[in-house]
Parts: structure tokens; sequence; C-alpha cells
């Protein structure tokens, strides 16, 4: 008689997922999976990890963890990991819905924040004076307050600013990030690697613990 080839199971991790506090973590919330049916139902309720209070809003979980609880449930599975060898895994609490009034003092800090910024930028650069200079030189005549400049100036500044981030309220011209997107996503690879660092750390910490 021929033995049967054992069972397979090609996974690829999640690179960030998301669970909400006192939730079981299973597979299928961390990563993508093929497998024979009767085994991929059976692998996608596997319990990972069940997170504690100390274990704060991160989580690391690495591969080595995960292989290690899939063949205590079953010991001749094969398993083909692709992609990343760990998924951050962040515990979510509820969010409270931010107040009318707290909307408006923030949007009221950036617009008087953002107008400040614009106007002393002008100072230093005399804009003033060259709008003064440029009107004198297309009319000839010399005036305080060159609002033929002046306005047109003001309007193409906030036209350059939607141009520039690419976003006119929720509504994007093109598909192309924008330098704040980059700028974000620069700063949240950046963070999710020293996290990632700082808990195989303390993943190293525990092991050296007699």
């Amino acid at each position: 008689m021929i033995e049967s080839a054992s069972p397979c199971l090609y996974i690829r991790l999640r690179r960030k997922a998301a669970i909400a506090k006192g939730e079981i973590v299973y597979l299928s919330d961390i990563a993508q999976m093929i497998a024979e049916p009767e085994y991929e139902r059976k692998l996608a309720k596997l319990i990972i990890y069940n997170p504690s209070q100390k274990d704060g809003n991160r989580v690391l979980i690495d591969m080595l963890m995960i292989v290690r609880t899939i063949k205590q449930s079953f010991p001749h599975m094969q398993i083909e990991h692709f992609g990343e060898p760990h998924v951050l895994l962040e515990i979510t609490t509820e969010a409270k819905r931010p107040s009318l009034i707290g909307i408006v003092l923030v949007w009221l800090l950036l617009f008087i924040g953002s107008g400040l910024a614009i106007m002393n930028f002008h100072v230093d650069v005399s804009m003033l004076e060259v709008h003064q200079r440029l009107y004198q030189l297309i009319t000839g005549r010399v005036v305080e307050h060159p609002l033929l400049m002046q306005i047109p100036y003001s309007f193409g500044i906030g036209v350059g600013m939607v141009i520039f981030f690419n976003h006119l309220f929720k509504k994007k011209f093109n598909e192309e990030p924008s330098p704040l997107e980059l700028e974000m996503f620069m700063y949240q690879e950046s963070m999710n690697h020293f996290v990632i660092t700082e808990e195989y750390n303390k993943i190293h910490e525990k092991k050296d613990e007699p």
C-alpha cells in the first residue's frame, strides 16, 4: 500500500494586522494561505495568540511561533512560507468620536498657523516690494497696493497647494502619491521597523532570562 503524501500549506503573512482589544488571534487574521479544503478550514480557526493586558497595543508574531503552533495541531503538515517573516499586530480600542468644538479649534489653529507662516515668508522675501515693482514695470505706474498682482497671486497659492498635495477634500486628481503621503509612508515604515526591532529584543530578553 502506497502511503499518501503529507498535506502542504502555502502561507504568506500580512505585514500588519489589527484586532479589537480582548479578541483572540486566529491564523486567518494574520495570514493568507492555500491548503487542501479540509485542512484550510481548520487552519483558518487555529488560535495563534491570545493577547494579554501586559502586551500593550502592539505585538510581534514571527513565523517560528506560527510554525510551532501549526505543528502542534498538524505534525505532518509541510509548510511553505512566502513573504514577510513576521506580522505586526495592532490591538485597537474603540475610537472616540471627535467633538465639534475640538474639530473647530484644530481647524482654527491650522488656519491661523499656516496663514502666519505664509505672511512671515512674504515679509522675509519682500513680496510686497516685488509686486509693486512688477506692477510698475507692466503699467508704468507706482501704487502702494498692486491688487492686479496680489489677487491673482493669492488665488495661485491656493491652486498651487491643491495641485501640490494632489487632493481637494477627499478627491484625488490622479493615482500618484502626494509628497505628504510619501512622508507619512516613510514615517510609518520607520516606526514599524523600530517597533519590530524592539519586539525582537524583548523576545530575546525573555529567552535569556533564567
